[in-house]
């Protein structure tokens, strides 16, 4: 098991840049999958992205090229780099982690196992 934390939510204007990082309690390089999710209100939550320690990542359709996410295993952190933010990027975001080693490019939550608390972004028009 892993304890995660996320951090670096908050409200910007549509079109600015944020990065959330997300502390892990053991070592990054160990864990087979680290991920992104979101949850809007009144919506599912969804994958945003995903990256697997032998260096694949995926990403969602609509964050493509806006959005970059990395490891840093010196540091045992997982981050996303959001640019050209959006109103539909506003939600609560969570990392997460896979105990499975084939969780690459997997962004449904059922794959993943252990799971931060969350950190809101709010993007405004």
């Amino acid at each position: 098991q892993v304890q995660l934390v996320e951090s670096g939510g908050g409200s910007v204007q549509a079109g600015e840049s944020l990065r959330l990082s997300c502390a892990a309690s053991r070592a990054t390089y160990a864990i087979f999958c680290m991920a992104w999710f979101r949850q809007a209100p009144g919506k599912e939550r969804e994958g945003v992205a995903n990256s697997h320690n032998d260096g694949r990542v995926a990403y969602t359709d609509s964050v493509k090229g806006r959005f970059t996410i990395s490891k840093d295993n010196a540091k045992n952190t997982l981050d996303l780099q959001m640019n050209s933010l959006k109103p539909e990027d506003t939600g609560m975001y969570f990392c997460a982690a896979s105990r499975s080693p084939w969780c690459a490019g997997a962004l449904s939550d059922t794959e993943f196992d252990d799971w931060g608390q969350g950190t809101q972004v709010t993007v405004s028009s």
